[in-house]
């Protein structure tokens, strides 16, 4: 069975009421895209926290699937109109073949070789060397399958610096990916915090899956003491404004790792975390950077 995908351009102050006509008329999915993605006029909608973003794309593009038998342009003319179009947009159509699409996402999907002894592995895949550390990890809801420079800049610094026995905490955890990585690599007591709920449960899911002891918690306040080694891999806002409860959990001789830094922010990072603790660039990768510190 063949299905019609619908393309319309039109402006952010149309892009929500079209895409509802569109669903109320019968659409089976109406997505709201920005139209110069991939341009140097792509606009990002979504900054670090703490800064200022405008909601809509000047420039929107609708895609929407349509029954194969639809009746296109009487459909558009009609949802433009409810919509508050005064002449009905343009638009293209094309037919999409009927796909597993469950099997079409997992292919987009390989094992990640972070090094010749850690492989992250999504769940429908072999792994590739049994007898290197396996860590099953299938793409979700929550930040972290190992695809991005800054977890790959993490779990290549934990692979380094975790030896057996020591505590870790992994703040930010999203997937749990880097608490997961720290118990595999030999540490023994593993915590992980992120105020998300559902990072929490697919971390804790993610823990079981991997058959490791980890505790993921959903408040900073839950966690008690130092440890060997913290690592935060989140944004360069959050990670100034966290840096005296981050710094805090490092014990006496202990370790420091942060990530999500863009290179050209490293030096602000590094002078607000100056007051509790050095820290220099360990690594970058693909513009972004890893900086690391010891509390002594």
């Amino acid at each position: 069975m063949a299905w019609l995908s619908v393309s319309i351009e039109t402006d952010c102050s149309h892009a929500d009421a079209l895409a509802d006509a569109l669903i109320a008329a019968g659409a089976l999915s109406a997505s709201i895209e920005d139209a110069d993605a991939g341009t140097p006029n792509e606009t990002p909608q979504f900054g670090e926290p703490g800064s200022l973003t405008t909601p809509g794309w000047e420039r929107s593009r609708i895609v929407a699937l349509l029954e194969p038998d639809a009746n296109v342009g009487d459909l558009v003319a009609d949802c433009a109109r409810i919509a508050g179009f005064e002449i009905t947009p343009a638009f293209t159509q094309k037919s999409i073949a009927e796909q597993d699409w469950v099997t079409l996402t997992q292919s987009q999907f390989d094992p990640i070789r972070v090094s010749d002894g850690l492989w992250i592995v999504p769940s429908w895949h072999q792994a590739p060397d049994p007898s290197a550390i396996i860590l099953v990890l299938d793409p979700g809801m929550a930040f972290g399958t190992g695809s991005h420079p800054t977890t790959r800049l993490c779990l290549e610094w934990l692979e380094n610096s975790v030896t057996p026995g020591v505590s870790v905490l992994d703040y930010g955890c999203g997937s749990g990916i880097l608490a997961l990585a720290a118990s595999k690599l030999g540490a023994s007591k593993v915590v992980g915090v992120d105020i998300d709920l559902q990072a929490v449960s697919a971390a804790k899911s993610n823990a079981e899956r991997n058959e490791v002891s980890a505790r993921f918690v959903d408040s900073a306040e839950e966690i008690r003491g130092q440890f060997d080694i913290v690592v935060a891999n989140i944004l360069s806002n959050p990670l100034m404004a966290l840096a005296p409860a981050i710094c805090s959990h490092v014990c006496p001789g202990g370790k420091l790792a942060l990530s999500g830094i863009l290179a050209e922010q490293a030096e602000k990072l590094i002078a607000s975390y100056a007051p509790y603790l050095q820290l220099d660039v360990a690594d970058t990768r693909d513009g972004w950077v890893c900086l690391t510190g010891i509390n002594i």
